[in-house]
């Protein structure tokens, strides 16, 4: 049975430490969010939420919630992407990969996004993401969750990561590996990853992760950093797998972890390949998180691994007239920017954009549609740009219009000329809208309405 691998397993490797780390303060599963720095400071969220939180231990973005039952998907800060929704041990990983604004960043296993939010605000707009999912239906998620948030820099990709490597050898600064793993941190807050947990699951999400982390190897350039990390406690899953990929890869040197949370890595589930497991971090039931294993690595310089292979960058189309017309009237400050149009779509391309033969769900911001020689824009350009444009009906967290707009009503336009214009709530874009005889008809998709 599973409950009986796992548990057998665990109390042979830790004795009497066993009941003391996998106790919890409560049978309920922590919340949390992850602040959006693209929109304001943790600071300023609490401030104004309306919501009773505190401090997170494992980010400085990041603020427990206090209320089990309040409906987080249904705030319109949720809507504003002023916030990821997210377990809070979950936002360690991406907190620990030092990015600086204008670096190439991977998140190689990225839906649905939370980490690859945190990695955008890092890079506050400039450089580039670019964020992966193997999954069909999950690289939606992860391209819907990034509109969301308002990210404009970065490429979402529905691909192998051994492809990725071969197109982009020694590309990024940065890349990060929240690997599949067997979900035994999730044991608590999803039944179904203990019905389906054992040895077979474990060897399989071992040598998956493997395979991952070699391509994260080849895509990373000389002296950059990669965070892997596993939401489980398998040893051939953690130090086991870190230890083999020391082996395999002499160019890389481990990193030691801050302390400020969790425990040190532990010796006794190294396997065949012993290393410094203590420099490695563990987060356990018992400190505030479901659990996590993390382990931050950096490549060799570049005298010791030698010239890596150039990317070609992708081309920028003509500028199309009816984009340049909308944007001159509405959001001037992107009428000179680079775009590629693909069909009837006009895309914002992200600073160091790469030509690619993969297959790329999104590639920047989607501007909108050319349609009649008239330009129609795009939802994800009013979630990424919105707080620029020259035309706004401001909305604050208290009035009733803000509820109206999300349920998918016309409101009353007070602040907006007639002409497209972008409905805000506390400074922070919703999303499109049309203002015609005081009115603004509403543009927020159906899909992402407070229906019901």
């Amino acid at each position: 049975m599973p409950k009986e691998f796992f548990e057998q397993r665990e109390r042979t490797l830790l004795g009497e430490r066993y009941e003391t780390l996998y106790s919890a303060p409560s049978k309920t599963a922590a919340r949390g969010v992850t602040v959006n720095l693209l929109r304001c400071t943790p600071e300023w969220f609490a401030d104004h939420a309306g919501l009773s939180v505190s401090p997170s231990p494992f980010c400085s973005a990041g603020l427990l919630i206090e209320d089990p039952a309040v409906k987080l998907g249904r705030h319109p800060y949720h809507h504003a992407g002023a916030f990821y929704s997210q377990e809070p041990s979950a936002s360690a990983p991406a907190a620990m990969l030092d990015v600086q604004p204008g670096m190439k960043v991977l998140d190689l296993c990225a839906a649905p996004g939370g980490k690859s939010s945190q990695l955008a605000a890092a890079l506050g707009g400039e450089g580039l993401l670019v964020s992966n999912e193997y999954d069909g239906g999950r690289a939606v998620i992860l391209r819907q969750n990034l509109e969301r948030m308002g990210v404009a820099n970065a490429v979402v990709l529905n691909e192998t990561p051994a492809r990725i490597a071969a197109a982009l050898p020694g590309f990024f600064d940065q890349v990060l590996v929240d690997a599949p793993c067997s979900g035994e941190g999730m044991f608590r807050k999803e039944p179904q990853a203990l019905a389906q947990h054992g040895p077979g699951l474990v060897a399989q999400c071992a040598a998956l992760g493997s395979e991952i982390l070699d391509a994260a190897a080849a895509c990373l350039a000389p002296s950059g950093v990669l965070v892997y990390s596993t939401c489980t406690f398998a040893p051939e899953e953690d130090e086991g797998q870190v230890g083999a990929f020391l082996a395999r890869h002499p160019e890389f040197e481990l990193l030691p972890w801050p302390d400020r949370f969790g425990s040190p890595g532990e010796a006794n589930r190294c396997g065949e390949y012993p290393f410094e497991a203590e420099k490695t971090r563990r987060i356990w039931p018992c400190q505030g998180g479901e659990g996590h294993f993390m382990a931050k690595l950096r490549k060799a310089a570049p005298e010791e691994t030698g010239k890596t292979a150039r990317v070609k960058p992708a081309k920028a189309a003509k500028p199309n007239a009816a984009w340049q017309a909308f944007a001159g009237e509405y959001f001037p400050q992107l009428a000179g920017l680079p775009t590629m149009q693909l069909e009837d779509m006009v895309l914002l391309m992200p600073e160091g954009m790469p030509a690619l033969k993969l297959h790329v769900l999104r590639a920047g911001v989607l501007a909108g549609t050319v349609q009649k020689n008239r330009f129609v824009p795009a939802h994800h350009l009013f979630t990424a740009f919105g707080g620029g444009c020259t035309n706004r009906e401001e909305l604050t967290l208290a009035d009733a219009r803000t509820q109206a707009w999300l349920r998918g009503e016309e409101i009353e336009a007070r602040t907006a000329h007639s002409g497209w214009c972008c409905v805000t709530v506390d400074g922070m874009p919703l999303s499109g809208g049309k203002v015609s005889g005081g009115k603004v008809k509403n543009h927020l998709p159906k899909a992402l309405r407070n229906l019901g």
